[in-house]
């Protein structure tokens, strides 16, 4: 079984600047891309990101899908590779079954990547970011980027992990398995 690091996206990797559905709106966090490409020598890397403003009619899938096809290629051409991404398209109030904190695309990357989510993490700037990491028996980073600071305090539960960014979550997860960064 594989490892692996499951990232929020927006205040995460890129900055949260709303709903974002164009280019013109993404700013990548300083050092991120850094991170993703250390973080993948030793794990796969895939993104969970709730994207209700599709629910909310802000934007279209097509929208998001053209976006996300973007960012990925923007990624490739830094060298990080994400194996998978997962959104959900819903609002909080619909009741379905991946928006986070709940654990559904964790457990379908275990099933369909063969990942071992006990010895992997999940990276977020949102309390349920923490939450679908507990609900998986994966370990959780709260970063302080994106709403990670005005959240902080919205946490629940036992002692959490957390670092100023994702830089120093990477730096974090690879100090635990004897990484050199």
């Amino acid at each position: 079984m594989g490892r692996a690091v499951f990232l929020d996206r927006d205040g995460t990797i890129n900055e949260d600047a709303g709903y974002i559905s164009t280019l013109d709106s993404l700013k990548f966090i300083p050092r991120s891309v850094d991170a993703l490409r250390k973080l993948q020598e030793y794990f796969q890397l895939f993104i969970v990101t709730n994207q209700s403003g599709i629910g909310r009619g802000l934007f279209t899938e097509g929208d998001f899908l053209r976006f996300n096809r973007v960012f990925l290629e923007l990624l490739v051409h830094q060298g990080v590779f994400i194996k998978e991404v997962y959104y959900c398209p819903h609002t909080s109030q619909d009741g379905c079954q991946c928006h986070k904190p709940k654990p559904y695309f964790l457990l379908k990357a275990q099933t369909e990547f063969d990942i071992n989510l006990s010895v992997s993490y999940v990276i977020g700037d949102h309390p349920s970011d923490i939450e679908m990491a507990r609900n998986a028996g994966a370990r959780g980073i709260y970063v302080l980027t994106g709403h990670g600071i005005k959240h902080r305090h919205d946490l629940s539960g036992s002692t959490v992990d957390m670092a100023v960014d994702l830089f120093e979550a990477s730096r974090l997860i690879l100090s635990r398995i004897d990484a050199r960064f």
